[in-house]
């Protein structure tokens, strides 16, 4: 039963890490204890501190009669009958030897403390510490002084060599305010190296000369540690993380190689040196686009566990909550990016097509993966996002003016009184008329209705110049109007009561009428 306890005890000891505190004595730690929740190690380290202390001041008591008295459960280290500090089996298993020998060691350390305590309150040991105290202060005063007269030498130096560049700038394009800014910004980091140099120089200074005395030994080990337990942690996180940032480095070029193969290969499909059956020369460079954020995705996937403080409750936490910002703010960033990449996959349009999207018609100028940019015919620059173009019909004036000729037509009213035959004809003569229209397949005419007043008729003819339509349908307006004018034939207007006894036409004699030319 006795065994089964030990033995459950020495495993849970193993398991939970054991609390130790140090015992100090003038700022130097001699030996750790441990303690148990009944008595914690840093309330036993400060009983056993209390009298080591005690036994220094009693300089009546040699070192010498430090002596080990061993018990049935414990040793203890006592000086003329009382008791210095105990220590049990427990304290023997925490450093893996006898109890019996740890108790002769620690004996030892703690005669040793006692010696020194009693040594450094001597008078020449103070006067050598004033000494070497009244030196360093000395020395701090020379380096602070060294320490401002360079850094006045480097200001002035950079003064004289930059202040003429600086006024340069504003002159030529800087105002007032930002050089001036500038300038004092320069100053300002200056002055602030300045004063950490001093800081630092001072810093080591106090250490020092606090280190000296024994009575201020303590304060001047937690001004150190102040500083290393910072450096120290950085250096053991920066050591143990090597590992992972080689691996991190070896991914890193094993991706960048991968992207620059799979780059010169789509670039070499866009440019049509390499085919691929069925797939567009537009879908290169959008489906690189595709690939390379899969395979970074996948790489910070894979390097993500190797990163230096990744598995910390606090990079987790931020990670979540930046993953919560890009969900709630990126929705339709994302919806946009994914309407870009579908429109360049439907192939609704490319770069260089005159294109209709709800009411403004224009030239593509660029896709964008969250845009397209449009120049209208007024030379306006549109930017429209993607996820409203995917939700709207779009009109394609170039993807079929290639193959079979964009389809430009006009409509007239014609009164009854005309024979459609002589209509269609002079529609017809119009079209001819008309550069930028093609007559094979040749123009044709469509009766669109029998109105109340007049016979729609509608002249249709192709055109291969689709970015000309505006200016072929001002020549086809004109040439309509010319040749109705020549044969005397009246457009009607879309509302009146009774006609004239002239017709309403011109005639040639006054086509060219002042300051018509």
């Amino acid at each position: 039963m006795m065994l089964a306890c030990v033995t459950a005890a020495a495993g849970a000891a193993a398991v939970e890490p054991v609390e130790t505190a140090p015992v100090v004595v003038d700022g130097v730690p001699i030996f750790r204890v441990r303690g148990v929740p009944a008595y914690p190690a840093r309330d036993r380290a400060a009983v056993i501190t209390s009298k080591v202390i005690a036994a220094a001041k009693d300089s009546t008591l040699p070192t010498a009669e430090l002596e080990l008295a061993e018990k049935a459960d414990r040793t203890e280290i006592v000086a003329r009958g009382k008791m210095v500090a105990t220590f049990v089996d427990a304290d023997a298993q925490l450093e893996q030897i006898e109890r019996s020998l740890l108790a002769e060691v620690n004996r030892d350390a703690i005669a040793g403390a006692i010696e020194r305590y009693r040594y450094e309150r001597t008078l020449p040991f103070l006067q050598v510490s004033a000494l070497y105290s009244a030196l360093a202060s000395v020395l701090l005063l020379a380096l602070l002084v060294v320490s401002r007269k360079l850094f006045s030498r480097i200001n002035r130096s950079l003064e004289s060599r930059y202040r003429a560049r600086i006024e340069n700038l504003r002159q030529q394009s800087f105002p007032v305010l930002q050089t001036e800014r500038l300038w004092a910004t320069l100053k300002g980091g200056l002055r602030t190296l300045d004063w950490l140099v001093a800081l630092v120089i001072g810093g080591v200074w106090a250490v020092y000369v606090l280190g000296l005395f024994p009575w201020t030994r303590a304060l001047a080990q937690w001004m150190l540690s102040l500083l290393l337990d910072p450096l120290r942690t950085m250096a053991l996180a920066v050591a143990e993380s090597i590992p992972g940032l080689v691996f991190i480095a070896i991914l890193v070029f094993i991706v960048y190689s991968l992207l620059r193969l799979m780059r010169l290969f789509f670039d070499s499909v866009a440019a049509g040196t390499v085919e691929i059956f069925g797939f567009d020369r537009d879908w290169a460079h959008p489906t690189y686009r595709l690939l390379r954020i899969t395979v970074l995705a996948f790489a910070v996937v894979i390097a993500f566990p190797y990163i230096p403080g990744s598995g910390t409750d606090a990079f987790k936490g931020v990670s979540i909550f930046l993953g919560v910002l890009v969900s709630l703010g990126a929705t339709t960033f994302i919806g946009n990016i994914l309407a870009g990449y579908t429109i360049v996959y439907r192939r609704a349009f490319r770069v260089g097509d005159r294109i209709k999207l709800g009411d403004v018609v224009g030239d593509v100028m660029a896709m964008r993966p969250l845009v397209v940019h449009l120049r209208s015919l007024k030379n306006e620059e549109i930017v429209i996002p993607n996820s409203t173009i995917l939700t709207s019909h779009v009109v394609n004036y170039d993807s079929l003016a290639g193959d079979k000729g964009l389809i430009l037509h006009a409509s007239v009213g014609i009164g009854y009184e005309v024979p459609w035959r002589q209509v269609e004809a002079m529609l017809l003569e119009a079209a001819k008329r008309t550069p930028g229209l093609l007559q094979d397949p040749p123009p044709f005419v469509l009766q669109l209705g029998l109105g109340d007043f007049a016979v729609n008729y509608e002249i249709n003819a192709r055109t291969d110049q689709p970015h000309d339509a505006p200016a072929i349908y001002t020549a086809l307006h004109r040439n309509i109007l010319d040749v109705f004018n020549e044969h005397g034939v009246q457009i009607m207007t879309p509302h009146y009561e009774g006609d004239t006894p002239e017709p309403k036409v011109v005639p040639r004699e006054k086509w060219h009428e002042a300051p018509a030319r």
